[in-house]
C-alpha cells in the first residue's frame, strides 16, 4: 500500500518531502502542532520516531530530542496512541522509526499488530539487518506493513540486491556514513552512489542525512522520489519555534 501511495503522489509531483519528528518532543501537544504545520505545508509522508535511550544512528540534535522526550514521560504506548491520532486525522502515510530494542521489549508480533491497528504504514528499524529480521519480516507481512531497509554509500551492490529482496514500500538511502545532522556534500560523485541504489531496486528511493534546504532538494530532484528532512526541521523548531515550521517546509520546494 505504501509504494502505491508514493507512486500516486509522484504522478502529481516530481519529488516528495518526508519529514521526521521525535514523538513527545518538546511535548506531545507540541508534537501534534508540528505535525499539523508540516501537513499544512504540503509534506507527503512522515517518520514518527519512538524515543530510545541509545539512538545509535542519530546525531546530537535528534539524540537530545530523544532524551528530552523520555524525560518528559514518553512511552511506547503513548507514541502508538499519538501515531493512531495523527494517522486518523491527516491523509498522508505515517511510518514509525525506532530501534530494535523497542520491538524486542514490546514483542515483535505485538508491535506490528499495534502499528497496523493504529493505521501506520511501515517501520524503519536501522539497527536490524535483514539477515536477522525473519521474525520481524513475518510480523510485518502478516499485518500488511512495509519493512523499510537502508542503503548507505558503503553498501556493496550485491548486498543492495539482498536488501531489495525483503524491503517494501521504499528504500531509505543515507547520504553518507555516520549519524544524522552532519553536513553532506551533494556532488556529482554523490550521483554515482544514487545510480547504484537505482540499479539495485525498483522501489522508490528516499534520501536523508543532511538535506537542509531548497538547493539540496533541487539536487535530488530526478534522482530520488523522496527527500527526507529530519535534523534541520528540529533545529528550526528549537531556534525559531513551532510557528516557523510551516514556512521552512514550504521553502524547500
Amino acid at each position: 500500500m505504501l509504494e502505491e501511495t508514493i507512486r500516486a503522489k509522484m504522478s502529481q509531483k516530481d519529488i516528495l518531502l518526508m519529514t521526521h519528528i521525535v514523538i513527545g518532543y518538546p511535548s506531545f501537544d507540541d508534537s501534534l502542532r508540528v505535525v499539523e504545520s508540516m501537513v499544512e505545508a504540503g509534506v507527503d509522508l512522515m517518520e514518527l520516531q519512538i524515543p530510545f535511550s541509545e539512538p545509535i544512528a542519530d546525531g546530537p540534535v535528534i539524540l537530545h530530542a530523544n532524551q528530552q522526550a523520555l524525560a518528559a514521560g514518553s512511552t511506547v504506548e503513548r507514541c502508538m496512541e499519538f501515531g493512531e491520532q495523527v494517522s486518523k486525522r491527516f491523509d498522508i502515510p505515517f511510518l514509525v522509526m525506532t530501534y530494535y530494542n523497542i520491538l524486542f521489549k514490546y514483542g515483535v508480533g505485538r508491535f506490528a499488530e499495534r502499528l497496523s491497528a493504529a493505521g501506520l504504514q511501515g517501520a524503519i528499524v536501522p539497527d536490524l539487518p535483514p539477515e536477522e529480521a525473519e521474525t520481524y519480516l513475518a510480523a510485518m507481512k502478516a499485518n500488511s506493513l512495509a519493512p523499510i531497509f537502508i542503503y548507505s554509500p558503503n553498501t556493496r551492490s550485491e548486498r543492495m540486491k539482498l536488501i531489495d529482496e525483503v524491503a517494501e514500500g521504499l528504500i531509505y538511502c543515507v547520504a553518507r556514513k555516520g549519524v544524522t545532522g552532519a553536513d553532506t556534500s551533494f556532488s556529482a560523485e554523490f550521483g554515482d552512489y544514487l545510480s547504484r541504489c537505482r540499479a539495485a531496486t525498483k522501489l522508490p528511493l528516499a534520501l536523508g542525512f543532511g538535506v537542509k534546504n531548497a538547493e539540496d532538494v533541487e539536487f535530488l530532484r530526478g534522482q530520488v522520489e523522496i527527500a527526507v528532512i529530519g535534523t534541520q526541521s528540529i533545529r528550526v523548531l528549537e531556534d525559531e519555534g513551532i510557528g516557523a515550521i510551516k514556512g521552512f517546509i514550504e521553502g524547500l520546494r
